[in-house]
């Protein structure tokens, strides 16, 4: 018989190249939709997978939902990759980032406990927790320091997990995820919107990229690499948070400079602050402005993951590092965009 799996948020980045590898793997893949929602499968129709995902109704803020899907459905494993993960968004709507990122766990969490499943439960936290952080490089042993109401409703998710892990012996850990990226990254994501822009300035666009803090430091990773850490952690024969990362940073300027070259620009930086600009050598195009509307009101400045304690514990490491990946995401925005673009990826 083949192993359940209940993912949530599958039709994001996350859950389909997760639900792609179970697949290949054997499981058997239920994938939670919120009911009303307008059912966007772009992503799986692009992996030429979403026929092989069964597809179940979920609000995971309704606890008698989540209870009678998972009295039902009984799941071997369930991974809880949904959120509101928009940092921007948090500030408009705490109590709504609130509810779905902490009561949302909360309700996964109480309805095992209650129907005593045997099941594995894994909690997508974030390197957003560790805000204004208190160490560099950051690691399961740095303090969470959240600077919007996002991080602070992934830090109570993630104390939660731990605090059910840890009174009622249950099996459910978190990954402290980093920023991953990949060519199905979501385009209001800093780094997908970088590598779509470019290519329609390929295409003769004419506005400048808009863009917010350049000097932001990220650690960005490889989705599918994090999506094989998320699988160890899950199956881990002792249960633990790890965080998952790479130790190689960038700045949002250095993203878009390898993006630029990539697309076959000559970039050069000018200017500081708001009046910074990239422009392009040989042509003289202005390729990206910074907008202060894109600033938040209290930014992360500087993330980088420790990942030794998962590679020594468990045996993961990343694959590919932030110039590679950007690199694979303007080369897919360039090749690819329309096809892409179909599926509303």
């Amino acid at each position: 018989m083949k192993n359940k799996v209940l993912i949530t948020g599958i039709t994001g980045q996350d859950g389909s190249y997760l639900a792609e590898h179970l697949i290949k793997n054997g499981y058997e893949v239920y994938g939670a939709i919120r009911r009303g929602s307008t059912y966007k499968f772009g992503r799986l129709d692009f992996l030429g997978i979403v026929d092989k995902v069964n597809i179940v109704s979920l609000e995971i803020t309704e606890f008698s939902n989540v209870f009678n899907v998972l009295r039902d459905l009984k799941p071997d494993y369930v991974y809880n990759l949904a959120a509101q993960s928009f940092v921007e968004e948090s500030f408009r709507h705490p109590a709504l980032t609130s509810n779905i990122n902490y009561n949302g766990v909360l309700n996964f969490l109480e309805a095992i406990r209650i129907l005593g499943l045997d099941c594995s439960f894994y909690q997508a936290s974030t390197s957003e927790m560790f805000g204004d952080v208190m160490e560099k490089p950051q690691s399961e042993k740095t303090p969470f320091n959240p600077l919007s109401p996002y991080g602070v409703s992934k830090c109570a998710a993630h104390h939660l997990v731990k605090n059910y892990r840890v009174a009622y012996g249950m099996r459910c850990s978190s990954g402290i995820l980093f920023n991953h990226e990949s060519p199905l990254r979501g385009r209001e994501f800093v780094t997908r919107k970088i590598s779509y822009q470019m290519a329609e300035m390929k295409r003769g666009r004419e506005n400048p990229i808009q863009l917010g803090n350049l000097s932001s430091v990220r650690d960005w990773g490889y989705a599918p690499d994090f999506i094989l850490a998320m699988e160890m952690i899950i199956n881990a024969k002792t249960m633990n948070d790890f965080v998952v990362g790479t130790n190689e940073i960038a700045t949002v300027r250095d993203f878009f400079n390898k993006s630029a070259e990539v697309a076959g620009y000559n970039p050069i930086f000018e200017g500081e602050g708001i009046d910074e600009k990239c422009i392009d050598i040989k042509s003289g195009k202005v390729l990206c402005e910074v907008n202060k509307s894109y600033f938040r009101p209290s930014d992360v400045i500087y993330l980088r993951g420790d990942y030794s304690a998962i590679k020594e514990s468990l045996g993961w490491s990343p694959d590919s590092l932030w110039a590679e990946i950007a690199e694979k995401m303007t080369i897919s925005d360039i090749d690819s965009n329309e096809l892409k673009s179909k599926y509303g990826i």
